[in-house]
C-alpha cells in the first residue's frame, strides 16, 4: 500500500462513525407557526406571527428537541432551514449523537449559511446528550442555576397608547427593553416614561443612519434612564461605531455587527459588548464559544434571542449563568408556545432541573 492509498484508507476509517451503513436515528424537521401576543415591530419589519423550524432527533429511545428561528436579514426562512436539515438527513440518521462536535463540523461543511437550521440540529443533539447523561444542560457546562440573570421584557415599536399598555402588562418584569430607531422615538420614550421609572435597555436595530444622529440620540436616551444600547448604527459602519463609542457614556453592544465568535476580533474596539443569539451562532456550542472569545477580548456579553418558543429560549437560558445580561423573552411574546422549560420569577430566569433542556409539553 502506497502513501496515497494509506491516506484514503485512514480517512475513510475516520469518517465511519458518521456514516454507518444503515440509519439508526429518526430525524423529523417540521415548520411551526408561532403567533405573537402583539404585533411585533422593529426598524426592520412588522409581523403578527413567525415561522420556526422544529427538529426532533430520536436515538436509543431518547428524543432530543431543537428549534431554529430563521432570520430574514440573512436570507433564511423556515422553508430553507427545513431543506438544509433534509440535505444532511443521512448524516444525522447514522450519527453517534455523543460525537456532536464532529457531527456539527460535518453539518457545517455540507451546509452553507442556514444558521437557524444548524441551531435546531445543535440544540436537539445537546438535549439528547443531557437526557442520556441524566443531567440538566447547565450542569453539563459546569454552571450553577442560581447564577442565571434577570431577563428583560421587550417592548416593540408601536403607537403611544399601545406602548403604554404593553409597558403596563410587563409590570412583573423589573427591566424593560425598548425598541427604538425610528422617527417616533420621542413619542415612544414619552409613553414609556409616563407609566414606569424602571431601568431601560435600548435596541436600535441599526436604525440610526449617521454617527452624529447616534451620539445625539444615545445621550438623550441616557438622560431618560437607558443603561445600554444595542446596535445603533448599520453593521458595516465600524469606523463610525468607534467614533460613537468615544462620545457616549453608556455601553454600546454589537448585535447585527457580530454574528459568531470569529467576528469578535474585528469589532472588539468599536463596541463594549456583544449580543449572542443561538440562531446566529448555530446553536449552544457556537454560543458557548462566542461567550468565551468575547470575555477574552474584555467585552460584556448578553444572551439574546429571536421571537422563539421555549425550546430555543430554554437552550439559551442554560448558558445564561455565563453571561452578564440576558434578553431571553421570546417565548413570553407568543400565544401558542407548545413547550414549557425555563420560567421567570420577578424577572429572574429559573432553569429547569430536568435532564437535557428539561422541556415538557405545555
Amino acid at each position: 500500500m502506497n502513501r496515497r492509498e494509506w491516506i484514503r484508507t485512514w480517512a475513510a476509517a475516520g469518517a465511519a462513525p458518521l456514516a454507518a451503513a444503515s440509519p439508526r436515528n429518526a430525524v423529523k424537521p417540521e415548520i411551526f407557526r408561532i403567533r405573537l401576543r402583539h404585533t411585533w415591530t422593529t426598524t426592520m419589519s412588522s409581523s403578527e406571527y413567525r415561522d420556526v423550524l422544529y427538529l426532533s432527533f430520536t436515538s436509543g429511545g431518547i428524543t432530543g428537541r431543537g428549534e431554529g428561528a430563521p432570520i430574514v436579514r440573512y436570507k433564511e426562512s423556515a422553508a430553507t432551514a427545513r431543506a438544509a436539515v433534509e440535505s444532511v438527513r443521512p448524516l444525522l440518521a447514522s450519527a453517534d449523537p455523543f460525537q456532536f462536535t464532529r457531527v456539527m463540523e460535518e453539518v457545517s461543511r455540507k451546509v452553507e449559511g442556514e444558521w437557524a437550521a444548524k441551531s435546531a440540529i445543535d440544540i436537539a443533539l445537546m438535549d439528547w446528550v443531557g437526557q442520556k447523561l441524566g443531567i440538566p444542560l447547565y450542569r453539563y457546562f459546569g454552571l450553577d442555576a442560581k447564577d442565571a440573570p434577570v431577563t428583560t421584557f421587550s417592548i416593540g415599536i408601536d403607537d403611544p397608547a399601545t406602548t403604554k399598555q404593553k409597558v403596563l402588562e410587563a409590570e412583573p418584569y423589573p427591566v424593560l427593553k425598548i425598541k427604538v430607531g425610528l422617527d417616533k422615538d420621542e413619542a415612544t420614550m414619552e409613553a414609556v416614561r409616563s407609566v414606569t421609572r424602571k431601568p431601560l435597555r435600548l435596541d436600535a436595530n441599526e436604525g440610526f443612519k449617521s454617527k452624529e444622529e447616534a451620539v445625539r440620540k444615545i445621550n438623550w436616551l441616557e438622560s431618560l434612564g437607558a443603561k445600554f444600547i444595542e446596535q445603533p448604527l448599520p453593521a458595516h459602519m465600524l469606523e463610525e461605531a468607534r467614533w460613537v463609542r468615544s462620545r457616549v457614556h453608556i455601553p454600546v453592544l454589537a448585535d447585527e455587527a457580530c454574528l459568531r465568535a470569529e467576528d469578535i476580533p474585528k469589532i472588539a474596539d468599536a463596541y463594549d459588548g456583544v449580543v449572542i443569539k443561538l440562531d446566529k451562532t448555530g446553536g449552544m456550542m457556537g454560543a458557548y464559544r462566542m461567550i468565551q472569545v468575547a470575555k477574552a477580548h474584555g467585552l460584556k456579553t448578553m444572551l439574546g434571542c429571536m421571537v422563539s418558543s421555549s425550546v430555543t429560549i430554554t437552550a439559551a437560558a442554560h448558558l445564561s449563568p455565563l453571561a452578564d445580561w440576558a434578553d431571553l423573552d421570546g417565548n413570553l411574546l407568543i400565544a401558542n408556545d407548545p413547550y414549557r422549560g425555563v420560567t421567570v420569577e420577578k424577572g429572574k430566569l429559573i432553569l429547569p432541573n430536568r435532564p437535557g433542556l428539561g422541556l415538557v409539553k405545555a
